[in-house]
């Protein structure tokens, strides 16, 4: 298993004063992460996958590890192929739902024609999918149905499913994961709070899972998928849990030359 890490531009929603895109990427830049983009930026419609904003997408993101996370508003077959076209050009995965791609959440797989035709277009484009946040039921289905797909196993949604546990999410879908979105909650809400909650997934689920997927010889995405606080602040105590407590690897360095570069918005 190897692993590198991205941040979620989650992470920078809420601010009462906005970085600009470039901003936000430097600053992850700096402190040696790459991004995943959302869609949208919070409380504004336009989708920033839009043709018209690849040009600074591709400047922005330059020398960064990139993914994406799917448009959510019932796309049409149309904004798919914008997006993996998007994806394409930013050598980004797509993280995505069984809903983003027509297909309901249910214990039959029924209606697959539409998700066969963007599964179709990603693997035209030589652009990665992964699928999260079904029940587990679902995702396997799905997963088995399209063999191109790979899983993103979201910490968060696993620790709050009522009917199946965190561990066995960790044992159905490891052995197909590439991206992990790293999230912690009390069990109730998916409110996406740093890893290393007191009261929140047990460290002994964290252990199970890093032991899981070493187990397996995947390139694996690790994203910083968190609610605001200051990024600067979820940063430090998400990677003080994993790095220096859990001793996750490849922990990512400070890159020299950026030693004044902060998040400060004013």
């Amino acid at each position: 298993m190897r692993i590198q890490y991205v941040v979620s531009t989650m992470v920078f929603w809420g601010r009462e004063n906005h970085l600009s895109f470039e901003q936000e990427c430097e600053f992850l830049k700096s402190q040696g992460f790459g991004i995943e983009l959302w869609p949208n930026i919070k409380g504004h419609p336009e989708c920033r996958y839009a043709k018209r904003n690849w040009p600074r997408l591709i400047d922005a993101t330059s020398e960064m590890l990139v993914s994406m996370r799917s448009r959510g508003d019932n796309p049409t077959l149309e904004q798919w192929a914008e997006q993996i076209e998007c994806a394409k050009l930013l050598n980004a995965t797509i993280i995505t739902s069984p809903h983003s791609l027509g297909i309901p959440d249910g214990p039959d797989l029924n209606g697959c024609g539409y998700a066969a035709d963007v599964v179709g277009m990603a693997e035209q484009n030589n652009v990665k999918l992964c699928l999260e946040n079904g029940s587990l039921t679902t995702l396997l289905q799905v997963g088995k149905r399209f063999s191109s797909l790979q899983y993103c196993l979201d910490t968060g949604h696993a620790n709050i499913d009522p009917q199946f546990t965190f561990k066995q999410y960790v044992d159905e879908l490891s052995p197909k994961v590439t991206h992990l979105h790293l999230t912690d909650n009390y069990g109730r809400t998916d409110d996406h709070e740093p890893p290393g909650l007191r009261g929140g997934i047990p460290r002994e689920n964290w252990e199970y899972l890093l032991s899981a997927l070493n187990k397996y010889d995947n390139d694996i995405v690790g994203s910083f998928e968190m609610f605001p606080c200051m990024p600067a602040v979820m940063l430090r105590q998400a990677s003080e849990f994993l790095f220096d407590e859990l001793n996750w690897p490849n922990k990512p360095q400070k890159q020299p030359g950026h030693e004044n570069v902060a998040y400060r918005p004013t």
